[in-house]
């Protein structure tokens, strides 16, 4: 089985080939992030222009270099969540080079994708397994048994742990995106100069809350007129360091609760080195397993959501889903199910 797999949910471009015998035969992604850097943070018209613009040329370069279309066993795209427009953009192109090639055509759920993409590396992790998606938009623990076999444990209440850090490297004047940027600033922050709550860390449950961290670090910015590179460097520090401790409390307690013993990170935030640091040497004292995608495979891309249709049109039953904003991860089917 190989497929063509289109990623248009949000400001990355994302195309690629993946074949169930050899694996991921090309792909390709272009970010808009100085498109939409001036705006400080994604405009939705815009993302959608640049992704027409964009990515005929990019699955036509991708699929050349995969061996041509005549090799291909379907499309798939990604259907939702995201942003509207920007979706249609994808699966209207997605569908309509399904239709004129005579080949199926599935819309794929975008944190599926997120959620399956370590399973592009070697070595991949096994089902079962407890999932951290952590991006812009979302923040799930996720117990996996296997594809389609979904139980949300935990989500954000408010702000998802990417918009938190967008929004705090905003207060702090960084440029976008903000957070790579908070993280680069982070590295010379002095740790404990500062100190922040780790949101609802101190009752039970799995939920997430950060919309109070942000407005304590508004607080703490509000009390020191005029800060110096240093004093911002250290405000980014505990701002980081208690994301990562939430983060890590969170999901000590959902291996704990369901005896699991792999973690899967996933998502743009699952990209943070400090984040990854405090993961591995959490699960390595429960003896357990972590497992990451790549860096390039942490943000949104086509190689993912590729690798998510390929399983799911191998199994039969293709759909040609619409698109929507709102999709529950809970919601989906073993592949090969109505």
């Amino acid at each position: 089985m190989r497929v063509l797999g289109i990623e248009t949910s949000c400001d990355e471009t994302g195309v690629a080939v993946y074949d169930s015998q050899r694996g991921l035969l090309a792909h390709a992604l272009y970010s808009q992030i100085k498109l939409h850097r001036e705006y400080g943070g994604v405009v939705p018209e815009l993302a959608s222009r640049d992704h027409v613009q964009k990515l005929l040329p990019m699955v036509q370069k991708v699929v050349a270099e995969a061996g041509g279309r005549e090799a291909l066993d379907g499309v798939v795209y990604t259907a939702g969540p995201g942003l509207v427009g920007a979706l249609l953009v994808g699966a209207c192109l997605g569908r309509s080079l399904a239709f004129a090639w005579g080949l199926p055509a599935l819309g794929i759920h975008h944190m599926e994708g997120h959620l399956l993409a370590p399973m592009l590396e070697d070595p991949k992790p096994g089902f079962p397994f407890i999932a951290l998606l952590v991006s812009g938009g979302h923040s799930l623990l996720v117990e996996v048994e296997g594809v389609g076999q979904y139980r949300i444990l935990g989500e954000s209440i408010d702000d998802a742990a990417g918009e938190a850090f967008d929004k705090v490297a905003k207060l702090l004047k960084l440029p976008y995106p903000g957070g790579p940027a908070l993280a680069k600033l982070a590295e010379q922050g002095r740790p404990a100069k500062y100190d922040l709550p780790r949101p609802m860390t101190d009752r039970p449950g799995l939920d997430f809350s950060f919309s109070g961290l942000k407005t304590a670090v508004l607080v703490l910015l509000k009390s020191l007129p005029d800060p110096d590179e240093q004093t911002r460097a250290d405000v980014a520090r505990a701002f980081e360091d208690a994301m990562v401790d939430t983060l890590s409390i969170k999901c000590e307690r959902a291996l704990k609760q369901t005896g699991q013993r792999r973690l899967v990170v996933a998502g743009g935030v699952g990209a943070n080195q400090r984040l990854r640091a405090r993961l591995k040497a959490m699960v390595t004292s429960l003896s357990g397993e972590v497992f990451y995608p790549r860096p390039e495979f942490c943000t949104d891309n086509g190689a993912m959501i590729a690798y998510a249709g390929c399983l799911r049109l191998a199994a039969g039953k293709p759909v040609t889903n619409p698109v929507t904003a709102r999709w529950p991860l809970d919601s989906l089917t073993v592949p090969g199910e109505a």
